[in-house]
């Protein structure tokens, strides 16, 4: 009772700073915050903070991933990837709207943790893959949505590819110094994008990591 209390405060004090979908706010309320946390922080769980966790990664503010998530717009939409697992906290708030969510983490011991916690959760319809993310996922393309959860000065062509036509694709970008929110939409074929707002997240790294 005292958890859902504290997450419903949560949900709350982000929809104060951002309005909330309706579906986006349940999904908020669905997942249990400080469980994908590291143990030393979780009396900061429900704050609008982003969290160090190992590996020298940090779990993103839930007001980001409030964000990130609201951008895709999700309504409809069957299928997300996620570049970067981190502690899968992106990946189970997307659980609770679509139907498939693909997510791939490149440091394997932040990826054994966030699959240990979805099959706690009983979180059957995340799909986990250890790889480099930036290679995408060509097994289950083409994708509706695709997510960058770190920083990148460019999003790899491949992706692109793996992008369904009339899709969409977010991603923090580095542009003159700062981290930008840039959202890109395939037409036809064609890629065009809109910048939206600043943001800080970890950057991307090539290559996976035991």
């Amino acid at each position: 009772m005292v958890k859902q209390l504290q997450i419903k405060r949560m949900v709350e004090e982000i929809d104060k700073e951002f309005p909330l979908e309706e579906c986006v706010k349940r999904a908020f309320l669905e997942v249990d915050r400080e469980a994908f946390v590291s143990a030393g922080f979780k009396h900061l769980a429900y704050k609008l903070d982003a969290l160090p966790m190992h590996s020298e990664q940090w779990i993103s503010s839930p007001l980001t991933v409030a964000k990130m998530t609201q951008f895709l717009e999700l309504k409809g939409v069957d299928s997300v990837l996620e570049i970067g697992c981190g502690s899968g906290y992106q990946a189970a708030i997307l659980s609770k709207i679509v139907r498939r969510v693909f997510t791939i983490e490149r440091i394997e011991p932040l990826l054994r943790e966030a699959r240990e916690r979805f099959k706690r959760l009983d979180m059957g319809n995340i799909i986990t893959r250890y790889d480099d993310g930036q290679r995408g996922w060509k097994e289950y393309a083409p994708f509706e949505r695709i997510m960058f959860s770190a920083t990148t000065d460019k999003v790899p062509d491949v992706l692109f590819d793996q992008l369904e036509d009339g899709g969409m694709l977010i991603a923090p970008i580095n542009q003159g110094g700062l981290q930008i929110i840039t959202r890109y939409y395939k037409r036809s074929g064609r890629i065009t994008s809109e910048t939206i707002e600043p943001c800080v997240f970890v950057p991307v790294l090539d290559g996976t990591r035991r």
